[in-house]
């Protein structure tokens, strides 16, 4: 979220968590020292989290250490060591997984983070492509963490993600956008209410 009247919207949507991208190489990416007064004031029950990419050990420490972030996205190549040395930290950290092949998702298994954000893959990038995987690739896996759908998802086809997947929670960016970096609300509200609906079949 780069706006707060973007992240008021989802909060009224129905929105569970907002991640804030704090990779400057991302057209998403939110100066949070600008942006620190009203991030703090989301209610208390919207996790906020903390999107980087390849940071230093040191500053992602010093995210999860700040209480304007409730936890943390790795979305870069971080390792099972970098994660295990935020354990300390005591708070909620996912790793991004670009689905290059299901083996993949074999060699992240053992990482210490609390679940797993599987997200399309293209070279060069750091997700939010608005490229869609082939869902079926995870039928039948279990991380026995908890697993975050992302890339691709449209209020129109979400609903087909949470049936075929059944996972912990859906992650959305460029479905919901009218141009790049801010939010279209109507899309938002159709994206919480397609997903929420399956999800309710499907239990």
């Amino acid at each position: 979220m780069k706006k707060e009247a973007d992240a008021i919207a989802a909060v009224e949507c129905g929105a569970d968590a907002l991640g804030f991208n704090l990779y400057a190489g991302s057209k998403r990416y939110v100066q949070w020292q600008k942006e620190a007064a009203w991030i703090r004031e989301l209610p208390a029950e919207i996790s906020r989290i903390a999107v980087i990419v390849n940071s230093t050990l040191e500053e992602a420490c010093r995210w999860l250490e700040m209480d304007l972030f409730d936890g943390l996205q790795l979305q870069g190549e971080e390792s099972r060591e970098f994660c295990q040395s935020l354990v300390k930290c005591r708070k909620p950290v996912l790793k991004a997984v670009r689905l290059m092949n299901v083996g993949i998702l074999e060699q992240v298994r053992a990482y210490p983070v609390f679940g797993f954000l599987v997200d399309s893959y293209r070279k060069g990038s750091f997700g939010g492509t608005g490229e869609r995987f082939d869902w079926t690739l995870l039928k039948g896996i279990d991380l026995e963490k908890p697993l975050i759908v992302s890339g691709g998802l449209t209020p129109e086809n979400v609903a087909d993600a949470v049936c075929q997947v059944r996972p912990y929670a859906v992650d959305v960016a460029t479905g919901v956008e009218n141009r790049e970096g801010f939010k279209d609300k109507y899309k938002m509200r159709d994206f919480v209410l397609a997903a929420r609906v399956q999800d309710q079949g499907v239990k």
